[in-house]
């Protein structure tokens, strides 16, 4: 987690979501490949060398699922994807969200800090319980990983539970907020030479009212910011989570769908001459753009 604020110090706070369904690559360019899957791996790697080369972005975020649904031939593009993150030298978070009794956490935790997944990072959900996340903080002890712990997600939904009130004062989220401190806390002598403990948090920019009380509440947490740009999240809510600890604000479909909006690569749809290099151009564009709209929204508060 160190690694990674330093990096988003360093090219700024955008984390370039690879959440990539076969469906956003153009039918035209899709069948130019074995099958969708290799459509996505090329549209993969053609985005990895843009930002690795344009420094628009400090990490990518893999939503797994996305590859699940493509079967086994799926989970080879996923595994290519994350060498190819690693092969750029920039931090991969895997969006995996896993959360389950001790034994089960820890095949998840060994699938996905180690072999054929091996990631930096990944998302985590607390809420079977806190013992859950034990085994994932085992290898961030040991082996310098992190996790993202599900908080104050950026879906609608996220009232049903997360904000649900305990008799005891403070929201179910609060609890978990605490629970992350409590980990800090432990962690503080073990990472005493860090600016931040290697476990942060899922902080949604929906919600305007709940930022800058999140922000005040875990001052020394990183967040995994979620929301911006399709869900409807404003850069002026990202930039109040990336205040203190700081943060990485994830864009997926912006950046990835960028050529649907892109006039140029519209005509060369029509004109039957798209090509992947052009829509892999409009999501470079999209990118820079989202950095320098988050890097506004900062310098403005």
């Amino acid at each position: 987690m160190q690694i990674l604020q330093e990096t988003a110090a360093k090219f700024g706070p955008l984390c370039v979501g690879l959440d990539t369904d076969p469906s956003y690559i153009p039918e035209s360019i899709a069948k130019k490949f074995a099958s969708p899957a290799q459509a996505v791996l090329a549209y993969n790697k053609e985005i990895i060398n843009r930002i690795k080369s344009d420094g628009s972005a400090c990490c990518f975020k893999v939503q797994i699922a996305y590859y699940e649904a493509m079967g086994l031939e799926g989970m080879q593009v996923y595994a290519q994807t994350l060498k190819a993150v690693k092969d750029s030298g920039l931090v991969c978070i895997s969006d995996i969200k896993r959360g389950d009794i001790a034994a089960s956490a820890g095949a998840y935790a060994k699938a996905h800090f180690s072999g054929d997944f091996e990631s930096d990072i990944i998302t985590v959900n607390p809420y079977m319980g806190f013992d859950t996340l034990q085994p994932f903080t085992e290898y961030c002890k040991k082996s310098g990983k992190g996790i993202f712990v599900l908080l104050r997600t950026s879906n609608p939904g996220m009232v049903d539970i997360e904000q649900q009130e305990l008799k005891n004062s403070g929201r179910v989220l609060d609890r978990v907020g605490g629970e992350l401190e409590r980990i800090k806390n432990e962690y503080a002598s073990i990472f005493e030479n860090q600016t931040c403990g290697p476990v942060g948090a899922v902080v949604g920019c929906t919600e305007e009212s709940d930022a800058q009380i999140l922000r005040n509440a875990y001052p020394d947490i990183f967040f995994l910011i979620p929301g911006y740009g399709a869900q409807g999240g404003a850069a002026r809510i990202a930039a109040t989570l990336l205040l203190k600890a700081g943060g990485t604000v994830n864009s997926s479909r912006g950046i990835l769908c960028a050529w649907k909006k892109s006039e140029d690569c519209i005509k060369k749809s029509e004109s039957g001459n798209l090509t992947l290099s052009d829509i892999a151009d409009a999501a470079q564009k999209a990118a820079l753009d989202s950095k320098a709209d988050l890097q506004k929204a900062v310098a403005e508060l």
